[in-house]
Order: structure tokens, then sequence, then C-alpha cells
């Protein structure tokens, strides 16, 4: 007679069952511990615009150790992710730690890392850090009504673009007055080229501090002027004359223009009106430059150079400004101060 074998899946399931505890087990009592530096802490952006929250002034802190301890596997898993680029960073929520009040506080860091959902889902614990705690700034900001200006990517101020509207209400430091009511907009190259044909839309931000800025809820609209519209000929008619000599010369020779009626006669260029307002308001519109070689010509003949237009260098820079001529050429001759002022030889 043959006995036919039944499989007794009750008791095979028992046997799974128990192994796999084993092993959950001998993971568990396999804890390791990994040391990590480079930890972010990092104060998360809130709804409360009446708070500045800060770091000292700074928007996040790095933690220079922090020990995790956890199952074998799990640490493992970590470490692996760590080589590959991963980082922790912590979100400081002022509101949820009762520091929602203006004023200093000092943030004990190990029970805020403990509680940490992050930590918690990874199923680690820290067991300690370093620094144990961190300074923590809570300022209160008041509404205020701030001038909208536009600025490029090196924070030079766009001249004679239009800001609708000109003005915008934001949360500020509280003694922020006079020139510091300022929001800005910042345009680059291609922003600023856009904003000729039509308005673009950005929203003015505040720099409470040198990595914390603060954007307004609102849009501005900013339109950028035609560069025909922005620049114009202007004709200059009171032109001054300098000269420039070394102290070789100064003092020794007399400078004589033959042409000088040429030499300050009408100027024209082509300039934004704030760059032409700039240059008539210099103190030399043009310079005459003296060589020490220019004692030693023996020529009856004058001397010609060029004439320097001395443009305001910030408007040179952001090609706002230009001679709209051909550079006059001047004439002129040098006379020796020590020959003109000897008095004659008696009997000569």
């Amino acid at each position: 007679m043959k006995t036919t074998g039944k499989i007794k899946y009750g008791k095979v399931s028992v046997v799974v069952f128990i192994t796999l505890l084993i092993w959950v087990w001998t993971d568990l009592a396999l804890d390791e511990k990994l040391s990590v530096s480079g930890v972010t802490v990092r104060v998360a952006k809130s709804t409360n615009h009446n708070l500045w929250v800060s770091f000292n002034d700074e928007i996040s802190v790095s933690v220079d150790r922090v020990v995790l301890k956890g199952p074998a596997s799990k640490i493992a898993d970590i470490s692996r992710k760590l080589k590959e680029g991963k980082r922790f960073e912590f979100d400081f929520d002022a509101i949820q730690e009762k520091m929602d009040e203006p004023g200093s506080y000092t943030l004990a860091l190990l029970p805020f890392l403990q509680k940490d959902k992050q930590i918690r889902r990874l199923g680690l614990t820290v067991e300690s850090c370093k620094p144990g705690k961190l300074s923590v700034n809570v300022i209160g900001l008041v509404e205020k009504t701030l001038e909208v200006k536009c600025v490029d990517e090196e924070q030079n101020l766009i001249k004679d673009v239009i800001i609708e509207p000109a003005q915008i209400n934001m949360f500020v430091p509280g003694d922020w007055e006079g020139e510091n009511l300022i929001a800005k907009v910042q345009l680059v190259r291609r922003e600023v080229d856009q904003a000729r044909l039509t308005p673009i839309e950005k929203r003015p931000y505040i720099q409470l501090a040198a990595n914390q800025i603060r954007t307004a809820a609102a849009t501005v609209k900013i339109t950028t002027p035609l560069e025909e519209e922005k620049f114009g000929d202007y004709t200059i008619t009171d032109a001054t004359l300098g000269f420039t000599m070394s102290p070789n010369l100064q003092g020794k020779y007399a400078v004589e223009v033959i042409n000088l009626d040429e030499v300050i006669r009408a100027i024209t260029i082509r300039a934004t009106a704030e760059a032409k307002r700039a240059y008539d308001k210099k103190t030399y519109q043009v310079i005459l430059e003296i060589d020490d070689s220019d004692k030693d010509v023996k020529s009856e003949e004058p001397l010609r150079r060029e004439l320097i237009y001395k443009f305001p260098e910030e408007f040179v820079r952001k090609d706002e400004i230009a001679l709209n001529q051909p550079p006059v050429i001047a004439r002129f001759k040098l006379t020796s101060l020590a020959e003109a002022q000897t008095p004659p030889i008696a009997g000569d």
C-alpha cells in the first residue's frame, strides 16, 4: 500500500514567520552608528510675514557632526546614499518651536533632531550632535511703503524704466527709514530687451541680510524704453579745456593752443539724458595731454595732438555716452617760462 504525503501549510507558515522574526530580531540586535557631517538646519518658509527668523542673520547653519543609530541594513543604506551625494537638511519652524515672538532664543539641537519626522521615517535615532545648541534671532517686521527700483545682474541701477506700480507695501524691519525703503527688481540682459517689446512681470524683493531676501506677494510690470527713445543727440556749447602734464613741466612751461576756438567749440555727443547731465557737470569736458618730450621739439610748426573727451566713466561702461563727431586735433606750442622771464643782457 502506498502512502500519500500531505503538505501541512499551517506548519510551513509558522516556520516562515518564525524565520522572519529571527531575521528582524537579528537586524535590530545589530544596531550600528553612523557619524554624519555637513548636516544643515534651515529656517523654514513661514506664512507669518511679521517675523524675520535667522541664525545670527543666516538663513541656515551647518552642524559639524550628527551621530545616527539604527539597524545595520538601514545604516548601510544611508551610508550609500550619502556617498552618492544625499545631504540631510532639517527645517526649523519658529512657530512650531514656540519661538514666534521677537527676541533671542537658544535651540537645544539634540531633541530638535530626535523628533524630526524624516529621521523617524528612516527608522533611525539621533544619538548625539555637535554643537548642542543654536542661537535663534526673531525680529518683528512692520508693513511700510517701498519705492521699487530696477537693477541688473551686477546690482547696477537700470535707468529710465517704467515700473507700475512704482511703490509697493512690504514687511521690513521697523528701523528702516528714508533711503532704505527700497524694494528691488532684478532684470537680466534678456529681460531688459524683452521689456522693450512688452511689459514683464516680476516680484520685488528686499534683502534682510547677506543671504536672506524676502519677496513681495504682488508683482509689478516693467517696461524699458526703446533704444531710440533712450538716447538723444546733444551739443555741448560751453566746453572747458584742461591740460595734463607731469611735474617735470608744471610751472616751467606755458601752453599756447593755436586753434583754441576750434578746440572748445560745440561738441556733439549721443547719450542718455542722465549721461549728458553728468558730462555737463565735469570740471573739464576736454583734455589736452602734454608729454615731457614735447619740450624738446625744435620745429617752428605747432605740435598736434588729438583731444581727450572726459566722458563720465560710469556711463561709458554702460555705453550710454559717445562722441558723435570726429575728434578735434589741437595745435599747440610750449613756451619756457624761465626764458620768457629772463631779462635781456645789457648791450644785446
